[in-house]
């Protein structure tokens, strides 16, 4: 008998293992996706007064990477990569353009949330999770069964900062509405309401896309109250920072709408910024716990996979800079969650992990065939045993033959005109001291450098795209000449 009984439970995990499960006893998906989030959660430890207690309960009943990177500091790239499962420098999405389907490569590219419908799942879309405009009208319904609203965030009549843009969004502060203003609370109405509609005889896929901690940084008052000014802790900076870093690093986040860090400091700005930053990803995360209280109350808490990550991280003074677009840890390092049936809960893994591995490793949890062409790898294995090896590294892009290799221990940064950076992450983790011109790290860099890839593909058509040249001073972006006063603000 027991025999008898093994067998049936191997038939059952090949059966899964090959895509042969019937659909409607496969797991569904919820996928919880985050912008601009850095590691400022409660689980993730980066501000030690992050009050996050619904993304922390998540992270409890299942798998936290704490050790997860994106493949571009940017929206769009960073979401082309993980809906498609490749590298921006296989496709050449590198900025906020082209959209997914305007690139050749990807037109008829068959998506995440694609593949899941083929295989009998009912998909739903709600909030941002493609980046804003990245698909056209009249191709949402080939994305997603409903292709739901993504509202915008209200805005005051005039800006509470004034900084140096002009943009509107570059914005931060107390905002006197009713929350259910926000756009991130729309958002978790529209998926709540699909989950109770939805067809009950097929798993459903639902992907919510909140948008805060995204600038603009608004909330209530009461959001902010949780963040008293004057015992909020600043991230740590060094004054020198840059004294080791290429020029080239600079160039290419120099013209950012968000503001430096010297100019927060002058306007005395950075402290009101953080508590803005916190206060915003509070709102959020209460969010995040109203879809998983509804996914309760469904009966579906048990039989969910629920996923939750950030498209990338955030700069908030490090390097003297805010925003993101860069090659360092702040703006690579996002959360990244796994919690449901057959994942071990309480468990943290330490290894480098990818937002590329979302597509293969939603397909094996669901226990979907495998598909072919996908540059991610599952995984599965360690949000089975978190400590089960891994062997590749988190790699980034950002902009054409600018890379970074995160490793569990070192990041290694090569620029497009051949300068590097060096980190030990374990010694060095607010990367102040750059190790590439060190004899003694040779091995270090050649070993994590044959993880560069091998060939960037040009900007795709259409691409926002500038080039940085040199001049008889050091770099600026053609057409953009740069004072030499202003490369050491």
């Amino acid at each position: 008998m027991k025999h008898h009984l093994r067998r049936v439970l191997c038939f059952a995990v090949v059966l899964a293992t090959v895509g042969l499960v019937r659909a409607a006893d496969r797991p569904n998906v919820l996928m919880i996706v985050v912008d601009d989030l850095n590691d400022w959660i409660g689980c993730l430890g980066g501000r030690p007064a992050a009050i996050t207690p619904h993304i922390d309960r998540l992270a409890a009943r299942g798998t936290l990477f704490r050790n997860a990177h994106t493949q571009a500091p940017l929206c769009n790239p960073s979401r082309t990569s993980v809906l498609s499962g490749l590298r921006p420098s296989t496709t050449g999405v590198y900025g906020l353009q082209p959209g997914a389907r305007q690139v050749p490569l990807l037109k008829d590219w068959e998506m995440l949330p694609q593949y899941f419908q083929r295989h009998g799942y009912f998909t739903a879309s709600f909030g941002k999770v493609w980046h804003d405009g990245a698909v056209k009208p009249a191709d949402r319904p080939k994305e997603f069964n409903v292709y739901g609203p993504s509202p915008g965030e209200p805005l005051p009549k005039q800006k509470i900062v004034q900084t140096e843009s002009a943009m509107r969004v570059v914005d931060w502060g107390v905002l006197p509405v009713d929350e259910k203003e926000f756009a991130d609370w729309k958002t978790a109405d529209n998926a709540l309401a699909q989950l109770k509609s939805r067809p009950k005889d097929k798993p459903f896929f639902i992907a919510a896309g909140f948008r805060m901690p995204h600038l603009p940084c608004f909330a209530t008052q009461k959001w902010f109250d949780l963040y008293p000014e004057d015992k909020l802790e600043l991230p740590p900076v060094l004054s020198d920072d840059r004294r080791d870093v290429p020029d080239f690093a600079w160039y290419l986040h120099w013209k950012l709408p968000e503001p430096r860090l010297s100019w927060l400091e002058k306007n005395n700005q950075w402290r009101s910024l953080v508590r803005a930053y916190l206060a915003s990803t509070s709102f959020m995360d209460s969010q995040v716990g109203r879809l998983l209280d509804g996914l309760a109350a469904a009966g579906h808490a048990d039989d969910t996979i629920v996923v939750l990550w950030s498209d990338h991280g955030w700069h908030i003074g490090e390097k003297g800079i805010s925003g993101k677009n860069s090659l360092w840890e702040r703006s690579t390092r996002v959360p990244l969650i796994f919690a449901g049936p057959g994942i071990t809960a309480g468990a943290v893994c330490a290894q480098a992990a990818e937002l590329l591995d979302l597509y293969p490793t939603l397909l094996a949890a669901a226990g979907l065939p495998a598909r072919e062409g996908l540059e991610g790898h599952s995984l599965v294995p360690q949000l089975r045993d978190s400590a089960a090896p891994r062997p590749w590294p988190a790699i980034t892009t950002h902009n054409a033959d600018n890379h970074t290799v995160r490793s569990t221990r070192w990041r290694y940064i090569r620029y497009a005109e051949g300068s590097e950076e060096l980190y030990d992450m374990a010694t060095d983790p607010n990367e102040w001291t750059n190790l590439a011109r060190d004899p003694h790290y040779t091995e270090v860099k050649t070993e994590l450098a044959r993880w560069v890839p091998a060939v960037s593909a040009a900007p795709a058509p259409g691409s926002a795209q500038r080039t940085l040249v040199r001049d008889g001073t050091g770099w600026r972006w053609e057409g953009e000449p740069i004072r030499p006063e202003e490369r050491i603000q």
